[in-house]
């Protein structure tokens, strides 16, 4: 099956991690037709493991290699295409919606819940949240509330991720 695995908080914060060393790690673990993605951790792979065998081996292995944990969320290709095709805000340009991808469904109290919300608009997908920053992301003050971690990737990447997702099968 093809993988698309997101990194959380990789080469931000001074948690460097080379694309070169999340390749040799996804390739040590069995993986094939790895690929990479901007170096902001997504990988790209095909594996005859379930996701949860996936994850956790990449979570270990990323643990081992960076000397802290690593969450990761996992998607197979037709997960990220139906995150593309989900998408609320697809009229949007799709560097100001992000999908913040987590390994179960939000709450579905997540969108009333979420704090300091200013003009940002949010929905709920099957395993994620999208944002619509009118203002850019890096303006907004807008807080997620829970405690299960996640990981945002503008749409953009998500579309891209798709796409190459889909030429790997």
């Amino acid at each position: 099956m093809i993988y698309v695995a997101l990194l959380r908080a990789v080469n931000v914060g001074g948690r460097l991690l080379k694309m070169n060393d999340l390749k040799r790690i996804a390739g040590e673990l069995g993986f094939d037709r790895v690929r990479t993605l901007i170096a902001s951790g997504n990988l790209l792979f095909n594996s005859d493991k379930d996701e949860r065998a996936v994850k956790s081996a990449l979570e270990l292995a990323l643990s081992t290699h960076m000397g802290s944990s690593v969450d990761v969320m996992i998607r197979s290709a037709a997960e990220m295409a139906a995150v593309v095709a989900a998408s609320p805000f697809a009229g949007e340009p799709g560097n100001r919606v992000v999908a913040i991808f987590f390994d179960r469904p939000p709450p579905g109290d997540s969108i009333e819940s979420a704090k300091n919300v200013a003009e940002e608009r949010l929905a709920l997908g099957s395993r994620e949240i999208y944002v619509h920053y009118p203002s850019g992301q890096g303006r907004s003050k807008l807080r997620l509330a829970g405690k299960a971690p996640g990981t945002g990737r503008n749409m953009n990447t998500v579309a891209r991720l798709a796409e190459l997702a889909r030429e790997l099968k």
